[in-house]
């Protein structure tokens, strides 16, 4: 028994024996494994952290750009106040000018025998053609204002425009025929409306022309009232200044303000802006007449060129005219402050026989202009434009309840030659060439370019206006006069109303 028991013990401690190693290679699979784990987390971990560690990298980088963009700006705000102050004392036309075509060559041309930095773009195209300028990508058109239901007073008494207002392009529209036109009688109104330009007086005898309105796309334009209109504009003056298109927008507001009626509330108030007739002139300078009832005051001042005049030698009556192209009309800058609406144009007297035949002589910075370039016709109007947009923008902040209008030029629409060459305009057919305008921006890009970026406001008519050629004085007459035709002035009532219609949509 006792030998049983001894074999056993025996046999046991042999399978003991062999057991031991599988034991301890169980154990080091088991340290092996727990090891690999923690390798492995550890591994994992800096994978999680390098990223980390090369975003901090790349901060630090752009922070160091942006310390070295901050010191560049830094150095050139500092080296701009410094040229700032070095040319603080230039005029004011030294800011201005017009940026003139670049020779073949490529390289500038600068001349400065006048001290005058053409800065403006140039535009050599005659006032008698207009073309189509390119819209701003990003940017509202030119021409486009906001809508006045969408306004909002501001606490110091401008006008702004709410951050919900919508855009509003007057002059992208379409012609519509109404029944309840003309605005007034051009018969009727002989008291404001010169007999050459009311073609109901004429030998003409359709008067279709008469029956249309314009209809924007997305503003709204109510109906003209002169009552309404008159007590808008109670105890306010609104100025024309322009050449004889503008005169012609004079006479039809007055028209329209009056309904082409006989008016005794209305006086002549022209000797209070010096507008009375000279010795030996055909007519005054301008008109000037106030609505009594209302103290509303409609004037007009004769400015072809809106270029400042002055004459070399007040004594020699045939002695030449200073053009400064650099400075505001005198009337302009003398009576602004009593203005709370005002329209400026220009256009058709920018040619080298207006030029002659008045003994304009252009002027800038107080002297003749050498500057062959600047002396071209296209790029004298450019500049003048741009000077008196940008002095008049200067001083709206300080006339808060101005509104400043400059309107675009009034197509001409002269056939088969010019006006001295046997040029017509003989269709009476409304809308031949369409009645609507879509598109965006100005046919007139020289002051559509100028009112950009200012408070002033861009009466856009041209293509507007470009639609009705049958609504020109064409060859009739009082007087029956053959071989005269006028493919510029309009018969009134007519297309000017429009351009009034248009203003008192906007103030």
């Amino acid at each position: 028994m006792i030998g049983m028991n001894k074999m056993a013990s025996a046999k046991y401690t042999r399978i003991d024996a062999r057991r031991q190693p599988t034991n301890y290679c169980s154990t080091l699979r088991i340290v092996v494994f727990v090891v690999l784990c923690l390798v492995g987390i550890w591994m994992m971990s800096s994978l999680f952290v390098v990223p980390g560690q090369i975003v901090e990298v790349s901060q630090e980088n752009k922070n160091e750009v942006k310390e070295e963009k901050q010191e560049e700006t830094h150095e050139t705000i500092k080296k701009s106040a410094t040229d700032e102050t070095e040319t603080e004392k230039k005029t004011e036309t030294d800011e201005i000018g017009t940026k003139l075509d670049e020779s073949s060559s490529g390289t500038k041309d600068e001349n400065t025998d006048n001290g005058i930095n053409l800065d403006v773009p140039a535009n050599n195209q005659s006032s008698e053609k207009m073309g189509s300028s390119k819209e701003s990508s990003g940017d509202l058109p030119m021409n486009v204002t906001p809508s006045l239901a969408s306004e909002t007073e501001a606490s110091h008494g401008d006008s702004v425009s709410s951050p919900t207002a919508k855009a509003c392009n007057y002059a992208k529209g379409r012609w519509v025929e109404d029944n309840r036109r003309p605005l007034y009688s051009g018969a009727g109104c002989k008291q404001w409306l010169s007999e050459m330009w009311a073609c109901r007086l004429t030998q003409r005898t359709d008067f279709s022309y008469e029956r249309y309105r314009w209809q924007p796309d997305d503003c709204e334009m109510t109906e003209f009232k002169d009552s309404e209109f008159l007590r808008r504009m109670q105890d306010k003056t609104i100025a024309f200044i322009g050449d004889s298109l503008g005169r012609q927008q004079f006479q039809s507001l007055m028209c329209m303000a009056t309904g082409g009626e006989w008016r005794l509330d209305v006086e002549d108030v022209g000797v209070e802006y010096g507008l009375v007739k000279a010795r030996g002139a055909v007519r005054p300078d301008g008109w000037a007449y106030r609505f009594t009832n209302t103290n509303t005051t409609i004037l007009y001042y004769w400015s072809a060129s809106l270029a400042d005049l002055e004459p070399l030698n007040v004594s020699d009556p045939t002695t030449d005219v200073a053009m400064h192209l650099d400075r505001a009309p005198a009337f302009m800058r003398q009576f602004l402050d009593r203005f709370d609406v005002l329209i400026l144009n220009t256009g058709h007297h920018w040619n080298r026989g207006k030029l002659r035949a008045n003994r304009w002589v252009m002027y800038a910075n107080g002297k003749p202009i050498k500057d062959k370039k600047l002396l071209d016709i296209g790029n004298a109007k450019n500049f003048t434009v741009h000077s008196i947009a940008k002095w008049l923008d200067s001083q709206l902040p300080s006339h808060p309840r101005l509104v400043a209008f400059f309107r675009t030029i009034s197509p001409r629409h002269f056939r088969f030659g010019d006006w001295n060459t046997g040029g017509n305009c003989d269709n009476t057919t409304p809308l031949t060439g369409g009645s609507e305008v879509s598109r965006n921006d100005s046919m007139d890009e020289v002051v559509g370019d100028a009112v950009k970026g200012t408070k002033i406001k861009l009466l856009d008519v041209t293509a507007v206006s470009d639609l009705r050629d049958e609504g020109h004085i064409s060859r009739y007459s009082v007087k029956a006069k053959e071989g005269v035709n006028d493919c510029l002035h309009w018969c009134l009532p007519g297309i000017p109303d429009t351009w009034n219609e248009l203003v008192a949509a906007q103030v």
